[in-house]
């Protein structure tokens, strides 16, 4: 039996229906971070009295540089979700874009928006 170069349409809409519920999710989580970084619900120091200002201005600064950095981690995780979405419909799906093979199911199903085998992914750390 040859082995298979590309899952077939049953299994693609499997994927996609799993990736539109994490993209879902990754939007709206994405979405809090946003409002959040904007200060929409006003709860910063700027409404307390100087002298705690001054005290947690350095806090302030370093809770907002990682909320951006998780912000931004989070918008590559969306772009990535939908980059697997357009391979789904090109059935270039789950095609490690390395050796060519199949990625595994489960592998996918823990990263969808994977483009590697395990197998390139350790190469490629060598």
């Amino acid at each position: 039996m040859s082995e298979r170069n590309h899952y077939s349409d049953e299994e693609l809409m499997e994927f996609k229906e799993l990736i539109e519920e994490k993209l879902a999710k990754a939007k709206s989580e994405y979405e809090e971070m946003r409002s959040a970084l904007m200060n929409a619900n006003g709860n910063d120091v700027e409404d307390t009295m100087p002298t705690y200002k001054n005290l947690e201005e350095g806090s302030c600064t370093l809770t907002k540089e990682e909320s951006q950095a998780l912000a931004e981690r989070q918008l590559k995780f969306i772009k990535g979700l939908q980059a697997a979405l357009v391979r789904i419909e090109n059935k270039t799906y789950g095609v490690c874009r390395v050796t060519g093979k199949l990625i595994p199911k489960e592998r996918l199903r823990a990263v969808p928006h994977a483009t590697l085998s395990i197998e390139a992914k350790m190469q490629q750390k060598k």
